[in-house]
């Protein structure tokens, strides 16, 4: 197979789904896929078989539940467009506002959906701030100072996101600050979104205390349904960006081993959260060994320092493990860049191409 390419691994996709289908039933609550991590719509099918909904924060995420997922989606954006939000309304079957005005000024047009409010508990443990969504001056959700006593009528649910590849001990804690702020509101609604970040299918992942979190949460609000919305936690480790060593260059003493794709272009949470990979076959040191460069313009389009044991040679492949979410979804064609095909390892060992890419693709961004 020519590099670079991604490789989801379906018996690995598969373990992740049953874990959290199972954890669903334990919990007695609905889990759903979040496409702003993982949207690659020809693995559907394997999904259907797991669970029943997705989410959605913009019209093609929500047509592409539609119309490919064949399900209306959980829509939630920070500000909906005039021209857009009849269609949205259309493709949805739950649909959140990010803010007062937004319900006053489109509400009466989304009665269609099971409407919803996000809230802000002013609270989260996600210490990169890009990530944050509780940060101060935040533009996510409503604090619970702003809200009336009585709400609207047809306000149906609540959506708090806070978490961002948490534990359930985080959680467990984010959830007292969420009922302290807004419980006096829960009698009123019918369903609570805890949103993403809920990475229930990393190895420690305390799945005991989330069951039993949940069951005492349903004790105190029977009425309400539990929503989660996780995204990287159904991609969690189910596969590889696989790269191949274009050259190796060396400047006051740091060898950088340039590569045939780009952190920038193809893996850019390394560089914006920052998410740190595994490359198998290498120990990551503080200094020393070789630094891994992407074949882009952008000077800080470089990664760590890894110690092999043996010297890289041109042709090479570097393999980056657990590289699936949040990353073709987040690709882009910065220089022109190859852009790495998606292909799908099956469970009966054939490796099928679900995407590659040319300069057509490349050229007609810009038609």
């Amino acid at each position: 197979m020519k590099t670079p390419y991604y490789m989801i691994e379906e018996q690995l996709l598969r373990r992740n789904l049953a874990l959290i289908s199972d954890v669903a039933r334990r919990t007695d609550s609905e889990w759903i896929l979040a496409f702003k991590a993982f949207a690659l719509w020809k693995t559907f099918p394997i999904f259907k078989e797991y669970i029943h909904s997705t989410t959605a924060s913009s019209l093609s995420e929500a047509r592409l539940a539609f119309e490919e997922f064949g399900a209306k989606a959980h829509t939630y954006s920070p500000a909906y467009k005039d021209d857009e939000f009849d269609e949205i309304v259309s493709c949805s079957s739950h649909l959140t506002f990010n803010s007062l005005s937004q319900y006053e000024r489109f509400h009466q047009r989304a009665t269609a959906c099971s409407i919803g409010l996000r809230v802000n508990p002013e609270y989260s443990e996600v210490g990169t701030m890009l990530y944050n969504p509780c940060a101060p001056g935040t533009r996510f959700g409503v604090t619970a100072d702003k809200l009336p006593e009585q709400l609207p009528g047809d306000i149906r649910g609540f959506h708090c996101h806070c978490h961002c590849e948490s534990g359930a001990d985080v959680f467990q804690r984010s959830l007292k600050h969420i009922e302290d702020k807004f419980s006096r509101w829960f009698p009123q609604l019918e369903w609570i979104n805890f949103g993403g970040g809920h990475l229930v299918t990393r190895s420690d992942y305390d799945i005991e205390l989330l069951v039993s979190m949940m069951q005492a949460f349903h004790a105190r609000w029977p009425h309400l349904k539990v929503i989660f919305e996780p995204g990287s936690a159904f991609a969690w480790q189910t596969g590889p960006l696989v790269a191949q060593v274009v050259d190796v260059v060396e400047d006051k003493g740091i060898r950088t081993a340039i590569l045939d794709v780009s952190f920038t272009c193809h893996m850019p949470d390394c560089l914006e959260m920052p998410y740190f990979p595994e490359v198998r076959g290498a120990v990551h040191v503080d200094e020393g060994g070789y630094r891994l460069g992407g074949n882009s313009c952008l000077s800080g389009d470089f990664m760590g320092y890894w110690q092999f044991d043996h010297e890289l040679k041109v042709g090479e492949e570097i393999v980056f493990e657990d590289m699936i979410h949040y990353t073709t979804v987040k690709t882009n064609t910065f220089n022109g860049i190859s852009h790495p095909a998606i292909c799908m390892l099956r469970a009966d060992g054939r490796l099928e191409v679900l995407r590659s890419f040319s300069y057509e693709d490349y050229r007609d961004r810009m038609d």
